[in-house]
């Protein structure tokens, strides 16, 4: 199997992660993207769904830590103008 091969089917499991991950878990999950609420663009999950269908893996793979730091700090900033509590995962982990 070529590497073309095997990266065009991780590429494809990744989105049907994505899908499934925003079919059934996010609806459930009690909260929004921070970065989404906070922006008004694509969510986490969509933004690097976006990405692994108009890039490539490999960028999808760089781009996700920043955008998940990116998160954080939307989250921070959420939480300092509501001065309520957030629970967001993964944007609240420490990266």
């Amino acid at each position: 199997m070529s590497a073309t091969t095997v990266e065009s089917i991780a590429t494809q499991a990744a989105i049907a992660s994505l899908n499934l991950y925003q079919t059934y878990l996010s609806p459930r999950k009690g909260f929004s993207c921070p970065h989404r609420l906070l922006h008004g663009d694509a969510s986490c999950s969509t933004y690097l769904k976006q990405v692994l269908i108009n890039q490539d893996l490999k960028t999808a793979l760089q781009l996700a830590p920043q955008r998940f730091q990116a998160c954080k700090v939307a989250a921070q900033t959420l939480r300092q103008q509501s001065s309520g509590g957030c629970i967001v995962i993964p944007c609240c982990l420490p990266l």
